[in-house]
């Protein structure tokens, strides 16, 4: 018994200890998304994203990799931007862009795995837009399209897109919807980041080595490489969606993954797993029907697979595989070092943004909220039950000290 309230009080100290390293990457990635979505208009964008060439999935991927990280905020812009008549192949792009090169997941990757495979998620994530705009050039469902955006151009559409940047950016109203998109992004991302950190947390120690070895083959001697590899790809996109963790909430589990032997290609594909996981395919099947939302699935898994053995192959050729020499005791360690002090300077930055945000709401109530759905009445269940699994085991891991 001793042993199991040790266990469960490492565990939650390590999901903290996760949230602890991240919290100021948190901050910085949605205050730098907060004023991208304010400021940059997403109607004048679909003038872009009207066609399947390569110059609009091309300002497609810039639109995507500027804009908020929050998995069911990409599905729900990838929906406004098809209303508005941004071309079917460019709004996966955009939606692919803003789960996998925004610029807080790189910060995440940097400080949880390196600066090596920032620069492999950076390069697949291109290779993966590429692959999955051919395939759905390949198989274009026309009628099934047509029908969605038959659908979605009978909804009301709420997206404002009509402004000029530089007058907002230099007027109080314009900073204002900057705190109000910061809270909203956090109001939206918190519970994919508390299930996603708490899981990695007890993941991280309580499940064994030799789970992941078995289940990613990493001790099969008598299997040739290039099986393992194939395995490793094709296993990681049904992994993720067994975690149910969005976008930001995989990678201290990905960290996980790589201390206990996953190989490179497991890795990547489970990071760009995070919009298969099953609320977000029942989310796109709420905006688009379940034939279009499992063609989409399909598409990403496809495209996951290729880009993970593609990025393993060509890191491999050149001798570039990325080993993260970090481990997750190392990482999650509570110490007074950069990460102390930036995490100082971001809660007085969050204060800020929430003073702009009270300001908003003031002003101007709940206006320009983005619509979309959340998680439904199963991830409220989930979130209390990970919040009251986080508090018994912060109470243990202090009973366990003393």
């Amino acid at each position: 018994m001793n042993e199991f309230i040790q266990l469960y009080g490492e565990s939650t100290k390590t999901a903290l200890g996760f949230f602890w390293k991240s919290g100021w990457a948190f901050i910085l990635g949605y205050f730098v998304s907060g004023m991208i979505q304010a400021f940059v208009s997403k109607g004048k964008m679909t003038k872009y994203m009207g066609d399947a060439d390569f110059k609009s999935i091309s300002l497609s991927t810039l639109f995507g990799s500027a804009s908020s990280s929050c998995s069911f905020a990409a599905l729900a812009a990838a929906r406004s931007l098809v209303k508005k008549g941004a071309h079917f192949v460019a709004a996966v792009a955009f939606m692919f862009a803003s789960t996998n090169l925004v610029i807080e997941l790189g910060i995440l990757i940097m400080i949880f795995l390196g600066w090596q495979f920032l620069a492999a998620e950076i390069i697949g994530g291109l290779i993966l837009i590429a692959i999955s705009s051919v395939l759905i050039k390949l198989t274009y469902p026309k009628k099934w399209i047509k029908e969605t955006r038959n659908k979605l151009e009978e909804e009301d559409s709420s997206m404002d897109d009509d402004f000029n940047w530089k007058e907002r950016i230099t007027s109080r109203k314009g900073w204002h919807l900057v705190g109000q998109k910061f809270v909203n992004d956090w109001k939206m991302a918190w519970e994919d980041i508390l299930i996603g950190f708490t899981i990695a947390g007890f993941v991280a120690v309580m499940v064994p080595a030799d789970f992941w070895s078995a289940l990613f083959l990493a001790d099969a001697t008598n299997i040739p490489s290039w099986l393992v590899t194939l395995e490793n790809a094709v296993i990681a996109p049904f992994v993720a969606g067994a975690t149910f963790i969005g976008s930001m909430g995989n990678i201290p589990l990905a960290t996980v993954l790589n201390e206990n032997g996953v190989m490179f290609a497991g890795i990547m594909g489970f990071i760009y797993s995070d919009l298969m996981v099953p609320p977000l395919v029942h989310i796109n099947a709420k905006y688009y029907g379940w034939k279009v939302a499992l063609y989409i699935a399909g598409i990403m898994f496809v495209s996951i697979v290729a880009t993970a053995l593609i990025l393993n192959s060509a890191f491999s050729f050149f001798g570039i595989i990325p080993e993260s020499a970090k481990v997750v005791q190392e990482v999650t360690q509570f110490k007074i070092d950069y990460t102390f002090w930036m995490n100082i300077v971001f809660v007085l930055v969050t204060g800020w943004l929430i003073y702009l945000y009270k300001q908003h709401k003031k002003e101007h109530g709940a206006s320009m909220n983005m619509d979309m759905e959340g998680g439904g009445k199963f991830k409220k269940v989930a979130v209390t039950l990970f919040i009251l699994i986080n508090a018994v085991g912060i109470s243990l891991f202090i009973y366990s000290t003393f």
